[in-house]
Formats: structure tokens, C-alpha cells, sequence
């Protein structure tokens, strides 16, 4: 309490912790920090209140047809958990393709739903910021961290730059052997003719050991990535997701713990003259411009857990999305039995038909015209990567599910510009790499039931989806 008792009694607000915790990093560990703002927290929410924290009861999402459409809301969190995300947003696209809802939990919001649309914005950096956050509400209070992804460049370009050798060809090339490897070691696992959990058993267990081989986190404890993961991207003011506070705050402790002391086992090694290894803390130690980034706590936590998100949800909801859709449309799992080469190609269509991440978030730095429509200086603006995949203006059939579709790179999951996703590449070659061993071993793969739906307005995923597996005939 030592740490906080003065804040208090100065009635320091929320902006100064993080240049508080900046100020306080050299001699105060970083998990410590971080509960001691979590006490100052639940401490100022007694005496002062101050924003309240939106609370989402599940009710049923009525059809789109009995909203007016100034009363369409796409950031209520229920539409993709309940699977009545394509019809909203198709009328968003016919008759309002930049909307304006003012009163969501989340503040007042543009969507911009239709693809030509969502390319302009995305690549308009001068006019759209990616600054302070890319989701569609704020951060918890007291964890407004700093991430790369929501800089305007040129700090955008200096901290990217530092870590995106990690996806370079070279190291994707020797990662390749190694995804196999571990691909190969949970599909022989799996049972047959068995009734399984493929989120938990693929997809979740694949991603993981992935993120811990990039961060070289220890092996044996590779689930708390993807349990930070869900975390960072499920607060209820942020996402409209379920985690709660105090398990937000809980995680960030336990993240920050377990990355600083990554950090300073490598910082020694690199004291040493010891070489360097290719992981991202690596990556970041060996730049001249991010070697002290463990200084600023902010900045330090933000861009790792960008790092975990962006390694995590593109790949694992994927994983299972590509499943799903051969099972809604059978004729392309069989068209892919017959042709195993067109896998590549599939795996762009299933990241265009899935998006496991629905949007990001721009600030407009003026005013400025957009079809038929004025966004004012510093309104929200959201890109609904969702909707522009499936936009018939750009795309022939975009909700049909084709394995050989022509130009399936060109679909807006991983966003365009400067902010393009850093491991689109790693994305893909995990993702066709499991189904190259898949068709090696299993004839089948049949969902039982239907899946369930993760939480969230952002992350477009799933917690469960029963599945059998029938093995290839020997």
C-alpha cells in the first residue's frame, strides 16, 4: 500500500499512473506495480465512482429487419457469440456503408462496413490514427498500455521494425520444420471415432506451443499465453467480453512477472556477449531503440500483448473455422481430398471466410467525406473487416466457402497499409502446414454440433467445437 497511499491523497488521475509507474519502474518490480494500482483502482471506484463499467446481459438478437436503422448497433458483443452477425451487416452495407451509432456502451461509433471503403481508412494513416487503442472501447482503468499497432508512425515504424525479423523469410524457413514437428506430435494424439473438443485439443494446444517458441517461453507452461491471450481481449469496457476486473488485473501481474524475468535472463546473456537468438524478447534486447523498452512498463506490457493476441487469434480461431466451413460445405472438402495442392489457396479463404478478428479502430485527425457521409475530427471510426470479406461489391459469392477461388489472398483480415498484419505469413504457413498433415492422416473431420461462440465484439472465435475424426485407410 506504500506505493499507492500517496497517489491517493494527491487525487492523481488516471492519465499520470502510466508516467507514475514509468518514473517508479527502476526500483519498483513490475508485478508489484501493477497490483498497486489495481488496489488504487478498487480504492478510487469507492470513494469517486467514476466511469462505470458496462454490464452485457445475454438476450436473444432480434432480426434486422424490425430496427430502424439509426438503432443498429454491430458492437453488441451477443451478435457474433449468437451467429446473427451476417445479416446486420449486409443491411449496414446496402443501405448505410458508413454509419454512425451514437449511443453504444462503447461511446458513439462509425462502422464502415463496405470493403473500398475499409481499404481507404485503413490505408490512410495521415487522415485515420491508430492512436490511443484499436478496440472498440477503452482500456481497463490503469492498464492503458502502450502497443505499436496504436502508434502513428514514425514510432509505429521504429518499434515494428524491431521485432519483425521474427517473421523474416529465413526464420520462417527454419520455424517450418518445427511447426510440423509439433503439428504432427498433437495430431497423433488425437482419438478416432471419439467425440472431442477441437478448440481445446488443436487449436488452443497448437497456438500455444507456437507464441511460446516465438517468445522462447518456458515450454511447459505455454497455456498462460493463450490465457493471457483471452484475457487482454475480453474486458466488458473494451471488447464486451466477461472477464472480470479483478482477473484482468490478476493476468497483467502474472504476465508482467513472467516476461520481465524472461527479459533480464537475456539482458545477462547479451551482458555476457552470449549471441542472440531470433525470439521476439531477443529482437527487442538487440535494437537500439526498444533495448531499455523493460523501463517503460507500458509500453513493455502493450507491445507483448499485442504480440500474444496477434500470434494467437488469427491462427487458433482459424484452425477451427477452416473445419467448420468444409463442413457447411461439404463439395470442398471432398474438392480438396481429390487436390491436396490447392491448400495454400485455402487457407487465404478460410482467413477471409472466418476474420477471426472482426475490426479495428481509427480516430479521424479531421474532418473528413466518406460516402455521402462528414466524420467530424476525433470521431471513432471502425473497419468491420468482418463485412468488407463479404462484400458483393468486391467479392463474387462471399459467403460461400471456395477453396479455389480466385485472388483469395485479397481479402482485409490481416488490414492494409502501415499496420498490415506483421505475421500474416507465419498465420498461413501454420495454418497449411496442419492441414497438409491433416489429410495425411484423417478421411473425416465431422462437427457434431454446433460450435460456441466466443464473447466479444472484437475477436470472432470460438471456446468449443465437438468433433469426430475418421482415420485415412491404411
Amino acid at each position: 500500500m506504500n506505493f499507492i497511499s500517496p497517489i491517493i491523497a494527491k487525487g492523481t488521475s488516471l492519465i499520470s499512473i502510466p508516467k507514475i509507474i514509468e518514473k517508479t519502474s527502476t526500483i519498483v518490480p513490475m508485478p508489484i506495480q501493477i497490483k498497486g494500482v489495481h488496489l488504487f483502482i478498487k480504492a478510487k471506484r469507492r470513494v469517486w465512482k467514476g466511469k462505470p463499467i458496462p454490464v452485457f446481459i445475454e438476450k436473444p438478437i432480434p432480426d434486422v429487419s424490425e430496427l430502424a436503422i439509426e438503432d443498429i448497433d454491430v458492437s453488441n458483443p451477443f451478435l457474433f457469440k449468437q451467429n446473427r452477425w451476417e445479416s446486420y451487416f449486409k443491411r449496414l452495407r446496402d443501405e448505410c456503408p458508413v454509419h454512425y451509432q451514437k449511443n453504444s456502451p462503447f461511446g458513439p461509433f462509425w462502422s464502415v462496413t463496405r470493403y473500398e471503403d475499409i481499404m481507404f481508412v485503413d490505408k490512410r494513416h495521415d487522415l485515420f490514427s491508430a492512436e490511443p487503442i484499436i478496440f472498440l472501447g477503452d482500456r481497463p482503468e490503469g492498464l492503458a498500455a502502450e502497443t505499436f499497432i496504436a502508434m502513428d508512425p514514425p514510432k509505429h515504424d521504429v518499434q515494428r521494425q524491431a521485432v519483425q525479423n521474427v517473421v523474416a523469410p529465413k526464420n520462417l524457413v527454419e520455424m517450418e520444420s518445427l511447426i510440423r514437428s509439433r503439428a504432427v506430435e498433437i495430431l497423433d494424439q488425437l482419438p478416432t471415432d471419439e467425440p472431442f473438443d477441437w478448440v481445446e485439443k488443436v487449436s488452443v494446444e497448437l497456438t500455444s506451443r507456437m507464441l511460446a517458441t516465438l517468445f522462447d517461453f518456458p515450454y511447459e507452461k505455454r497455456h498462460k499465453l493463450a490465457y493471457w491471450s483471452d484475457v487482454i481481449a475480453a474486458s466488458p469496457e473494451t471488447t464486451g467480453g466477461e472477464c472480470s476486473t479483478d482477473e484482468t488485473f490478476t493476468a497483467a501481474a502474472e504476465m508482467s512477472r513472467y516476461f520481465s524475468q524472461l527479459w533480464r535472463e537475456k539482458e545477462a546473456k547479451k551482458m555476457a556477449g552470449e549471441s542472440m537468438g531470433y525470439d521476439l524478447i531477443s529482437l527487442l534486447l538487440s535494437n537500439d531503440k526498444t533495448k531499455n523498452m523493460i523501463n517503460k512498463p507500458m509500453e513493455f506490457m502493450g507491445n507483448l500483448a499485442l504480440l500474444i493476441v496477434g500470434g494467437n487469434d488469427t491462427t487458433r480461431n482459424s484452425m477451427t473455422g477452416g473445419v467448420l466451413a468444409l463442413n457447411q460445405f461439404p463439395n470442398e472438402f471432398e474438392k480438396l481430398r481429390n487436390d491436396p495442392s490447392l491448400i495454400p489457396n485455402m487457407v487465404s479463404e478460410i482467413i477471409r471466410w472466418q476474420t477471426p478478428l472482426a475490426y479495428m479502430r481509427r480516430v479521424a485527425k479531421e474532418d473528413v467525406e466518406l460516402n455521402g457521409k462528414t466524420i467530424k475530427k476525433g470521431d471513432k471510426v471502425v473497419m468491420w473487416y468482418v463485412s468488407g470479406n463479404r462484400d458483393e461489391r468486391k467479392i463474387n459469392q462471399p459467403d460461400e466457402f471456395i477453396i479455389d477461388r480466385k485472388n483469395a489472398r485479397n481479402h482485409l483480415s490481416f488490414g492494409f497499409g502501415v499496420h498490415r498484419c506483421m505475421g500474416n505469413r507465419l498465420a498461413e504457413m501454420q495454418l497449411r502446414i496442419l492441414w497438409e498433415e491433416l489429410l495425411k492422416r484423417f478421411d473425416n473431420i465431422e462437427v457434431l454440433e454446433e460450435p460456441k461462440y466466443v464473447q466479444s465484439n472484437f475477436v470472432k472465435g470460438f471456446t468449443e467445437m465437438k468433433v469426430k475424426l475418421t482415420a485415412k485407410a491404411q
